[in-house]
């Protein structure tokens, strides 16, 4: 499977590692604690809503993610994971997006903003969202980006942009659909109606429901199980597991097969050695 189909961005080449100031931008905070990289939606006093500035800083975070780094959480300030896309982005004009640009032009700026989230499918880190709060529109596909979810009693998920005229275009309808169903997920993105905690796990897009006073100790924890499994043998089996919707039995096999024989090699050294 190519690396764009596992959601890896293309290498950085010149590009370092957001600044301080170009993060602050996007409304996001970056702390690399060892193997743990927590990213931090910033704006609290707005909900935690979404600019152009926040995906393309997403996008550099993953870009440039120390090699290190295995666990990646995403969490939100204040009240709520994220209130989605900021619209008062439009109220002087454009909001930076190019309207007036020809189709290629619109496609290749989406697609920008695209990769702040696909690069947290990446086999190589575990990702996990700590969602509190509202997770809307923007925010809700963040979520559904990540490879666990854990949400708080009082978390509530919403795919709004239907209800303001625009459709999810941040890789969320792969996900819902792949999760919930295309008929489920007509439903929740045609209505755009709100989803509580409780449903969301019943759903199957929310992994573990804690409570509220309870979702940073339920991340630390889950963060502490990742990290005690072997790094090379997750990465395989999260590669295994990307590929598996795509792959026939027969693909699937082999693929197994592959990947085992690295890991079977790999531990006859560690005990010959």
């Amino acid at each position: 499977m190519a690396d764009a189909e596992l959601g890896r961005p293309e290498p950085a080449t010149t590009a370092g590692p957001p600044t301080e100031a170009e993060l602050a931008e996007g409304g996001l905070r970056l702390e690399v604690d060892g193997a743990v990289a927590t990213v931090t939606l910033a704006r609290p006093e707005r909900r935690n809503a979404m600019t152009f500035a926040t995906w393309r800083s997403l996008a550099a975070i993953g870009r440039t993610l120390p090699p290190e780094v295995r666990v990646v959480v995403l969490r939100g300030d204040g009240p709520s994971f994220s209130a989605g896309i900021d619209l008062s982005m439009f109220s002087g004009g454009e909001g930076g997006f190019p309207f007036g640009a020809d189709d290629e032009t619109g496609d290749r700026f989406i697609a920008g903003l695209q990769e702040g989230y696909t690069w947290l499918r990446n086999p190589e880190i575990v990702t996990v969202a700590a969602v509190h709060g509202h997770a809307i529109g923007g925010g809700f596909q963040l979520a559904l980006a990540c490879d666990i979810r854990i949400a708080a009693e009082d978390a509530k998920f919403c795919m709004k942009e239907p209800a303001l005229g625009l459709v999810p275009d941040l890789t969320g309808t792969k996900p819902l659909v792949e999760i919930v169903g295309v008929n489920r997920a007509m439903e929740l993105c045609l209505t755009a109606r709100t989803v509580d905690a409780a449903e969301a796990a019943r759903l199957g897009f929310v992994e573990r429901v804690v409570p509220s006073d309870g979702l940073d100790a339920a991340v630390e924890a889950l963060t502490a199980e990742l990290l005690a499994v072997n790094a090379e043998a997750a990465v395989a089996t999260k590669r295994l597991l990307l590929e598996a919707p795509q792959n026939t039995l027969d693909e699937q096999r082999a693929a197994e097969r592959r990947e085992q024989l690295v890991r079977l090699r790999a531990l006859a050294a560690a005990f010959s050695g």
